[in-house]
């Protein structure tokens, strides 16, 4: 996650210019890659919940639409902030909507993520 590369990443000491810039480059660089995949993930929730899941789900999975509602929360709380608990209730969401989504299409498909 982008959240715990910022979160890991060391501020030099501060009489080394090249170091400083180094440094800054590189957190302006992982925090533009964690706006973009929090946006990312918005967006490919609201395709799944606007194309995909029809009343018929909502029947058989009456928390669909809260499910929905906290991921997309949670989408503008990582864009909006650097936490490692909104990154990981995030991933708990969208875990769901996998699941939910797989068993939708009669599949079990394993839920896994990169380190």
């Amino acid at each position: 996650q982008w959240t715990k590369k910022i979160l890991d990443l060391k501020l030099p000491d501060g009489g080394d210019a090249k170091a400083s810039v180094a440094y800054h480059n590189t957190l302006t660089r992982f925090i533009a890659i964690k706006e973009e995949r929090a946006e990312l993930a918005k967006h490919h929730l609201m395709v799944l919940w606007t194309d995909y899941f029809k009343p018929a789900h909502l029947e058989k999975y009456p928390d669909l639409h809260d499910i929905f509602w906290k991921a997309a929360k949670a989408c503008s709380s990582c864009k909006q902030e650097v936490s490692l608990e909104h990154a990981e209730e995030l991933m708990g969401y969208i875990k769901k909507v996998h699941e939910i989504f797989w068993e939708t299409k009669g599949k079990d498909v394993a839920w896994f993520t990169a380190s």
